[in-house]
Protein backbone atom coordinates (compact mmCIF):
# COMPACT_ATOMS: atom_id res chain seq x y z
CA UNK A 1 0.00 0.00 0.00
CA UNK A 2 1.68 3.23 -1.25
CA UNK A 3 2.15 6.44 1.14
CA UNK A 4 -0.84 8.40 -0.56
CA UNK A 5 -3.41 5.77 0.84
CA UNK A 6 -2.34 6.75 4.00
CA UNK A 7 -0.50 3.81 5.91
CA UNK A 8 2.37 3.91 5.37
CA UNK A 9 4.51 3.43 8.22
CA UNK A 10 7.52 5.91 6.92
CA UNK A 11 5.55 9.29 6.20
CA UNK A 12 7.68 12.01 4.66
CA UNK A 13 8.63 14.64 6.64
CA UNK A 14 6.60 17.89 5.87
CA UNK A 15 8.04 19.63 3.06
CA UNK A 16 9.56 23.20 4.27
CA UNK A 17 8.56 26.56 3.21
CA UNK A 18 9.56 28.86 0.69
CA UNK A 19 11.29 31.27 3.24
CA UNK A 20 12.02 35.27 1.92
CA UNK A 21 14.06 37.73 3.49
CA UNK A 22 15.13 41.13 2.79
CA UNK A 23 18.80 42.37 4.44
CA UNK A 24 17.04 45.97 4.99
CA UNK A 25 19.53 46.93 8.10
CA UNK A 26 20.91 43.93 9.01
CA UNK A 27 24.41 42.88 8.65
CA UNK A 28 25.92 40.15 6.67
CA UNK A 29 26.67 38.76 9.75
CA UNK A 30 22.84 39.42 11.11
CA UNK A 31 21.42 38.08 8.21
CA UNK A 32 23.96 34.55 8.54
CA UNK A 33 22.30 34.31 12.01
CA UNK A 34 18.59 34.48 10.96
CA UNK A 35 19.41 31.58 8.33
CA UNK A 36 21.19 29.50 10.46
CA UNK A 37 18.31 29.98 12.63
CA UNK A 38 16.21 28.54 10.01
CA UNK A 39 18.23 26.14 9.25
CA UNK A 40 18.56 27.88 5.48
CA UNK A 41 21.07 25.65 3.16
CA UNK A 42 20.85 28.17 -0.05
CA UNK A 43 20.19 31.96 -0.47
CA UNK A 44 18.27 32.79 -3.91
CA UNK A 45 18.94 36.34 -4.64
CA UNK A 46 16.20 37.86 -6.71
CA UNK A 47 17.31 41.24 -6.53
CA UNK A 48 16.95 42.36 -10.91
CA UNK A 49 20.80 44.57 -10.13
CA UNK A 50 22.50 42.29 -6.81
CA UNK A 51 24.68 45.64 -6.16
CA UNK A 52 24.13 48.46 -3.48
CA UNK A 53 25.99 51.16 -3.05
CA UNK A 54 25.02 51.85 -0.03
CA UNK A 55 25.69 48.29 1.74
CA UNK A 56 28.42 47.22 -1.07
CA UNK A 57 28.82 44.05 1.57
CA UNK A 58 25.30 42.74 -0.13
CA UNK A 59 26.77 43.19 -3.54
CA UNK A 60 26.68 39.64 -5.59
CA UNK A 61 30.34 38.66 -4.80
CA UNK A 62 30.98 40.00 -0.95
CA UNK A 63 27.76 38.06 -0.44
CA UNK A 64 28.40 35.09 -2.16
CA UNK A 65 31.84 34.87 -0.91
CA UNK A 66 30.15 35.51 3.31
CA UNK A 67 27.51 32.52 2.38
CA UNK A 68 30.19 30.62 1.13
CA UNK A 69 32.49 30.82 4.52
CA UNK A 70 29.00 29.43 6.32
CA UNK A 71 28.49 26.61 4.11
CA UNK A 72 25.10 28.40 2.42
CA UNK A 73 25.20 28.31 -0.99
CA UNK A 74 24.21 31.33 -3.24
CA UNK A 75 22.15 31.17 -6.54
CA UNK A 76 21.15 34.03 -8.48
CA UNK A 77 17.78 34.39 -10.09
CA UNK A 78 17.31 38.23 -10.47
CA UNK A 79 16.92 38.12 -14.29
CA UNK A 80 14.04 35.95 -13.66
CA UNK A 81 12.47 37.19 -10.69
CA UNK A 82 13.47 40.24 -10.06
CA UNK A 83 11.26 43.34 -9.46
CA UNK A 84 12.50 45.08 -12.07
CA UNK A 85 12.28 43.23 -15.68
CA UNK A 86 14.50 44.09 -18.51
CA UNK A 87 11.64 43.71 -20.62
CA UNK A 88 10.09 47.03 -21.56
CA UNK A 89 6.82 45.17 -22.24
CA UNK A 90 6.21 44.11 -18.68
CA UNK A 91 5.75 48.39 -17.94
CA UNK A 92 2.62 50.36 -17.99
CA UNK A 93 3.28 54.17 -18.29
CA UNK A 94 6.60 53.57 -16.76
CA UNK A 95 5.43 51.26 -13.94
CA UNK A 96 5.98 48.05 -13.89
CA UNK A 97 2.87 46.03 -14.24
CA UNK A 98 2.89 42.11 -12.05
CA UNK A 99 0.15 40.95 -14.46
CA UNK A 100 2.17 41.32 -17.76
CA UNK A 101 5.33 40.17 -15.43
CA UNK A 102 3.89 36.48 -14.75
CA UNK A 103 2.77 35.72 -18.40
CA UNK A 104 6.56 36.03 -19.55
CA UNK A 105 8.18 33.11 -20.15
CA UNK A 106 11.34 34.10 -18.26
CA UNK A 107 9.41 34.58 -15.05
CA UNK A 108 7.23 31.45 -15.07
CA UNK A 109 10.89 29.60 -15.83
CA UNK A 110 12.27 30.87 -12.32
CA UNK A 111 8.65 30.11 -10.72
CA UNK A 112 9.71 26.32 -11.69
CA UNK A 113 13.01 26.65 -10.54
CA UNK A 114 11.83 27.60 -7.25
CA UNK A 115 8.81 25.12 -7.45
CA UNK A 116 11.32 21.93 -8.34
CA UNK A 117 13.86 23.24 -5.46
CA UNK A 118 10.56 23.33 -2.95
CA UNK A 119 9.44 19.97 -4.24
CA UNK A 120 12.78 18.61 -3.24
CA UNK A 121 12.12 19.70 0.26
CA UNK A 122 15.14 21.75 0.15
CA UNK A 123 15.64 24.65 2.96
CA UNK A 124 16.20 28.04 1.01
CA UNK A 125 15.46 31.58 0.89
CA UNK A 126 14.47 34.27 -1.63
CA UNK A 127 16.68 37.33 -0.50
CA UNK A 128 15.70 41.01 -1.36
CA UNK A 129 16.71 44.42 -0.38
CA UNK A 130 13.79 45.69 1.59
CA UNK A 131 13.33 44.34 4.95
CA UNK A 132 9.74 45.09 5.25
CA UNK A 133 8.18 41.68 3.26
CA UNK A 134 4.83 43.68 2.30
CA UNK A 135 6.40 46.21 0.56
CA UNK A 136 8.45 43.83 -1.64
CA UNK A 137 7.98 42.67 -4.54
CA UNK A 138 8.71 39.12 -2.74
CA UNK A 139 5.32 39.31 -1.69
CA UNK A 140 3.36 41.19 -3.91
CA UNK A 141 4.76 39.26 -6.76
CA UNK A 142 6.39 36.02 -5.80
CA UNK A 143 4.45 35.38 -3.11
CA UNK A 144 0.95 35.62 -4.90
CA UNK A 145 2.58 33.55 -7.11
CA UNK A 146 3.93 30.59 -5.17
CA UNK A 147 0.82 30.93 -2.93
CA UNK A 148 -1.60 30.16 -5.77
CA UNK A 149 0.29 27.13 -6.82
CA UNK A 150 -0.41 25.83 -3.02
CA UNK A 151 3.73 26.11 -1.87
CA UNK A 152 3.42 27.63 1.59
CA UNK A 153 5.08 30.75 1.79
CA UNK A 154 7.14 32.61 5.08
CA UNK A 155 8.04 35.67 5.22
CA UNK A 156 11.00 36.64 7.65
CA UNK A 157 10.77 40.61 8.68
CA UNK A 158 12.23 43.13 9.44
CA UNK A 159 12.11 41.97 12.64
CA UNK A 160 13.32 38.33 12.16
CA UNK A 161 9.04 37.68 12.85
CA UNK A 162 7.87 35.05 10.70
CA UNK A 163 4.89 35.89 8.52
CA UNK A 164 2.70 33.69 6.31
CA UNK A 165 1.81 35.15 2.80
CA UNK A 166 -1.62 36.27 3.80
CA UNK A 167 -0.06 38.28 6.79
CA UNK A 168 2.05 40.26 4.49
CA UNK A 169 -0.62 40.81 2.42
CA UNK A 170 -2.95 42.17 5.79
CA UNK A 171 0.10 44.38 6.31
CA UNK A 172 -0.38 46.02 2.80
CA UNK A 173 -3.96 46.45 2.76
CA UNK A 174 -4.71 47.41 6.37
CA UNK A 175 -6.77 43.88 6.19
CA UNK A 176 -9.54 45.43 4.29
CA UNK A 177 -12.05 43.42 2.44
CA UNK A 178 -13.32 43.59 -1.03
CA UNK A 179 -16.87 43.30 -2.26
CA UNK A 180 -15.89 39.82 -3.23
CA UNK A 181 -14.65 39.49 0.24
CA UNK A 182 -11.03 39.00 -0.54
CA UNK A 183 -8.23 41.25 0.68
CA UNK A 184 -7.85 44.75 -1.47
CA UNK A 185 -4.96 44.54 -3.34
CA UNK A 186 -4.75 47.31 -5.16
CA UNK A 187 -1.44 48.32 -5.61
CA UNK A 188 -0.07 45.37 -6.78
CA UNK A 189 0.20 45.85 -10.20
CA UNK A 190 1.42 49.00 -10.58
CA UNK A 191 5.20 50.16 -9.31
CA UNK A 192 6.73 53.15 -10.56
CA UNK A 193 10.28 53.07 -11.33
CA UNK A 194 10.91 55.71 -9.38
CA UNK A 195 9.83 54.04 -6.26
CA UNK A 196 11.96 51.08 -7.26
CA UNK A 197 14.77 53.37 -7.91
CA UNK A 198 14.15 53.64 -3.95
CA UNK A 199 14.71 49.90 -3.26
CA UNK A 200 17.70 49.91 -6.02
CA UNK A 201 18.70 46.83 -5.43
CA UNK A 202 15.07 44.80 -6.32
Amino acid sequence: MSALEGNDPFPLEPVAPVFTIGYGARSVDALIAVLRAHQISFLVDVRSAPYSRFKPEFSKEALERALKQQGIRYVYLGDALGGRPADPDCYVDDKVDYERVKGKAFYQAGIERVQAAWQRGLRFVLLCSEGKPEQCHRSKLIGETLAGLGIPVLHIDEQDQLRSQEEVIQRLTGGQLSLFGDLEFTSRRRYSRAAQEEEEDE
